[in-house]
């Protein structure tokens, strides 16, 4: 992913032992990172227990907020693959307590059939 993919909101892979090591302190006891995925700023973690959404904020980046989606919470969600002329896949998801779903936009390096897999896993338990 280039810098302009990122600065339009497109997440690509991420390592997940990278993000185990940035994100650690976040992770419960025994809690694990399956896939993780990185905007420019922003990232994407998916773990054994919970789907958590990291927004960096203003212009130093400085002010995080962690928002933390239990599995369980999730009651529905829809992935919309890359076409022709929008070559951007898109992730939405909708917690039972929020009227309007959560979006996440993924270029073109990412599988969104296997960020699709993983969330159907991890919903379906």
């Amino acid at each position: 992913m280039g810098l302009f993919g990122g600065m339009m909101g497109n997440a690509s892979g991420m390592d997940p032992q990278a993000a185990a090591k940035e994100f650690g302190r976040l992770l419960a006891q025994g809690e694990q990172i399956h896939a993780a995925y990185q905007l420019i700023r922003d990232s994407l973690i998916f773990t054994d227990r919970r789907l958590i959404l990291v927004d960096k904020q203003g212009v130093t980046g400085r002010k995080i907020e962690y928002h933390s989606y239990p599995y369980r919470s999730i009651t529905h969600f829809s992935v919309e693959t890359a076409g022709t002329f929008d070559l951007d896949a898109e992730l939405k998801f909708w917690v039972s307590s929020m009227p309007e779903p959560v979006s996440q936009q993924f270029g073109k390096g990412v599988d969104v059939y296997e960020v699709q897999a993983l969330l159907g896993a991890f919903v379906a338990r």
